[in-house]
């Protein structure tokens, strides 16, 4: 049974369901744990949360919580990366009608939370990444309610703000990811950091050629070649970061063919979290606008990675695939019926049948009202015949039909 009390009758032996106020403000990595640690119950106390939610059916109750000890394996568990929460506490799946509000203050605040983290960087102070758990945390649960959501509104990063949401959207992608590759709890929330933080050593290149808007020369292309070995000396440094988030941040631009660097490592030669990092990272770089480039389409992407010989792990770029759709969000399609559609949500168990907003005839050549169609639907009597090129039809504006499905 659940039951929400104020923060200062919290006891050791309870079992914490949820936390109050945002995610700023609490001093914890996850939700729903037994609070067995002194220590913690003294942040918590200390945090300025104002409520939490516990289940007396799993602790104590207010009466009744005594203090307890921590069982070994707990006791033990790195604080940088705790105990793996069962499935059972995922949250449900939202429509992205429902999730993407919540999501875009999600990435409001990244925002602020990766120039924070990459600037102390900048200056060379040690990474103190108990400060991105939380970040972590809350796109891991956002992706658990829905996929799409925080990973297409990241995709519309300004030029401006890319090397900081970047990270931000790779470790969704990561995330996202490594839950279809049936990885547990503890092991996607590891993928995530490693996501958020693969490109730190980007912090520790020239300005004039991070934020250069044309392409680089070979001179300033061997520079920034260097940021894989940076992040990784500087994250080292600080001493936090366990071996797989390292390897993440040091292999993700090595290729399956041997063709990467810095150490051109081939084929099982690279951890699975720096091949899907490999994956994620690309995806995300080519459906963003970048000083030097226009953004591809997501499903335009997907189609030109898997011509990529030897770039990808082909199982982990499957998955990757199965992650986001195979039509993902925003991608332009034309249905049976001549019309045009931007697909706004993934179907989970039909992927070439996703919802899709229709809002032009190919027929007339002119606009139709707008229409929500579920294709996975028999009711819907269409479906997808191809995906079209946004440029090839002068639509510029395609992100407000999901991105904003009231307007």
């Amino acid at each position: 049974m659940l039951k929400k009390i104020p923060t200062p009758q919290v006891r050791l032996g309870m079992y914490i369901q949820a936390l109050e106020g945002s995610w700023l403000s609490h001093p914890f990595w996850k939700t729903r744990f037994v609070l067995t640690d002194q220590a913690d119950l003294d942040a918590l106390h200390a945090s300025g949360v104002p409520a939490v939610i516990i289940d007396v059916s799993l602790g104590c109750d207010v009466a009744a919580a005594v203090a307890a000890p921590a069982p070994p394996h707990q006791a033990q568990a790195p604080r940088d990366l705790p105990p793996a929460e069962p499935a059972s506490g995922q949250a449900p799946r939202l429509s992205m009608a429902e999730e993407v509000a919540r999501a875009a203050q999600l990435v409001n605040r990244s925002r602020q939370a990766v120039i924070s983290l990459f600037g102390e960087a900048r200056l060379g102070r040690a990474i103190d990444t108990e400060q991105c758990l939380p970040l972590v945390e809350d796109v891991a649960n956002s992706v658990a309610r829905n996929p799409s959501a925080l990973i297409s509104l990241a995709r519309l990063k300004t030029k401006d703000d890319y090397t900081y949401m970047h990270s931000v959207a790779v470790c969704a992608l990561m995330v996202a990811l490594a839950r279809q590759m049936g990885l547990d709890e503890t092991q996607t929330r590891e993928a995530g950091l490693a996501g958020l933080l693969h490109d730190v050593g980007k912090m520790m290149m020239p300005l004039e050629v991070l934020n250069k808007p044309g392409a680089l020369t070979d001179p300033e292309f061997a520079v920034m070649r260097t940021h894989p070995e940076r992040g990784y000396e500087a994250l080292r440094e600080g001493g936090k970061v366990s071996e797989p988030v390292l390897d993440v941040c040091l292999h993700h631009h090595e290729k399956m063919d041997g063709s990467g660097y810095p150490k051109k490592l081939r084929g099982d030669q690279i951890s699975l979290l720096a091949r899907m990092g490999a994956v994620c990272d690309v995806y995300d770089a080519i459906t963003s606008n970048r000083p030097y480039k226009t953004a591809w389409d997501p499903a335009g992407s997907i189609q030109r990675m898997a011509q990529w010989q030897g770039h990808f792990d082909p199982l982990v770029f499957q998955n990757f695939v199965k992650s986001v759709g195979i039509f993902p969000v925003g991608t332009l399609v034309k249905l049976a019926s001549g019309r045009l559609a931007v697909v706004v949500d993934q179907n989970p168990a039909n992927l070439v049948a996703p919802m899709v907003r229709v809002f032009y005839s190919t027929r007339s050549k002119m606009p139709i009202p707008v229409q929500l169609l579920d294709l996975s639907q028999a009711s819907s009597n269409d479906k997808i015949v191809s995906r079209e090129a946004p440029q090839d039809w002068g639509f510029k504006q395609l992100d407000e039909f999901w991105s904003k499905p009231a307007a």
